[in-house]
């Protein structure tokens, strides 16, 4: 699933190319994603100006100049392709061979035309995306935003925020960094990775991280982790994993794997040079947690 790194890199290509353009024709190939698009969906978006692209922890926010935003939410495989209009794009593929951003293709769902002769192509075959619209001026009423806590950013996420957000949890602090209401926008790689920089064994409760008075030294360090894991990810264009891959189709994206210390490196040795541990997996909330037993604690 694409996480918040690869979202803003999928922003910040969108940007590019969409800020000023007019949407022209929204042609929907089916009547829903995860969930049916709601009434009224076409005609909002039509003849709008993109004012703007933002970012809500994995949500894309398109605003439009009718004082409508448009949300978008990749899912586990959406993808968005720009082609035409003068830009040096091309289709891509997923996984399984099938092409898609044409407009055209098997999985291809959303086609906003715009007014310079380009496409933008939402793509994605295993349907678990999301879009929808509200008014701009009541986003923080909106049902899928309402609830979020800060970004997980410099600027947005204190460790004050998250010794509050944590302390009495009795839940592993794992499963904590991954709920949306204390952070927003982290995802499992990126939790694995900033527990094993700052050391922090995931098995242990958040409540005891965060201890019960102030901010502890384990909280400032994840805190600290927490900001630089995304940054540096976000720099690097996010990780490639799978089917994500940026608005031009390119496959080569997404670089930060290669500053992996745990996730995906079971049986491997710890990358940390005054460690000898050897990184396991075990399995929280039926997912993948990638650790080093000889460093997090």
């Amino acid at each position: 699933m694409p996480e918040l790194p690869e979202v803003e890199t999928v922003r910040r290509g969108l940007s590019r190319h969409l800020i000023g353009r007019k949407v022209i024709d929204l042609q929907l190939r089916r009547s829903d994603l995860r969930f049916p698009f709601p009434d009224g969906f076409k005609q909002q978006i039509e003849d709008s100006e993109i004012m703007s692209i933002d970012r809500r922890a994995k949500y894309l926010l398109i605003r439009l100049n009718s004082g409508i935003t448009w949300l978008s939410h990749l899912g586990m495989s959406g993808r968005w392709t720009l082609i035409g209009g003068g830009r040096e794009t091309r289709p891509g593929r997923f996984l399984h061979g099938a092409e898609i951003g044409t407009g055209k293709g098997p999985h291809d769902w959303v086609v906003a035309h715009l007014d310079d002769g380009g496409k933008a192509v939402y793509s994605d075959h295993r349907r678990f995306g999301i879009m929808d619209f509200f008014p701009t001026d009541s986003e923080n009423e909106y049902k899928l935003l309402s609830h979020l806590g800060p970004e997980p950013t410099p600027g947005q996420l204190s460790p004050m925020d998250l010794a509050n957000s944590l302390r009495g949890r009795r839940t592993p602090i794992k499963s904590a960094l991954l709920d949306q209401r204390i952070v927003a926008g982290l995802g499992n790689i990126y939790v694995c990775e900033i527990l094993h920089r700052s050391g922090v064994s995931p098995r242990r409760t958040a409540a005891n991280v965060a201890g019960l008075t102030g901010v502890s030294k384990r909280v400032e360090k994840l805190t600290y982790n927490t900001h630089e894991v995304i940054t540096e990810a976000i720099d690097s264009g996010g990780s490639t994993l799978q089917d994500f891959r940026g608005v031009d189709g390119d496959d080569a994206l997404g670089y930060f794997p290669h500053s992996f210390g745990v996730y995906g490196r079971e049986g491997e040795k710890c990358t940390k040079s005054e460690c000898d541990g050897v990184i396991r997996r075990i399995v929280q909330s039926n997912r993948s947690t990638f650790y080093c037993p000889g460093c997090q604690n």
